[in-house]
């Protein structure tokens, strides 16, 4: 599966539809090396002039919190082991039923808990990170 097929099956997963102006930006992102969204709009928007700035910042924000993308790396895809399928949180409850869990719908499911027992008002998770018994951390 190519990085392109990768990133629209866990866009979908995390519940976005995928138009014709949102593969043409993964085409972008994918083909360049942008260092904003900006000039990830300029490009798009000589290929589609009706395409918003708004729609390449919430396509920046999708793929970042499906972890396909970071602003660290200046909007390079990072698709390694972050975008494959069988990268998950794997829950398993007391009568077997087991959930896989994309790290998109593992940070949902955070958030609302977080929001449920009062952590979280009008905030975002950013990020989680989960230390071993030897306390080496790893980011999920």
């Amino acid at each position: 599966m190519s990085k392109k097929e990768q990133i629209i099956e866990r866009l979908k997963e995390n519940g976005c539809r995928i138009t014709k102006q949102r593969r043409m930006l993964i085409d972008i992102i994918l083909e360049n090396d942008c260092s904003s969204c900006k000039e990830i709009f300029y490009k798009a928007s000589k290929s589609d002039g009706k395409i918003g700035v708004a729609t390449v910042y919430r396509m920046i924000n999708a793929l970042e919190e499906i972890g396909a993308i970071s602003r660290k790396n200046m909007y390079k895809v990072e698709c390694s082991e972050a975008c494959q399928p069988e990268c998950s949180c794997v829950i398993v409850l007391d009568d077997d039923t087991t959930y896989h869990l994309s790290p998109g719908n593992w940070n949902m499911v955070i958030q609302e808990g977080l929001k449920k027992c009062g952590y979280l008002k009008n905030q975002k998770v950013a990020k989680i990170e989960v230390k071993n018994p030897a306390g080496k951390s790893a980011k999920i």
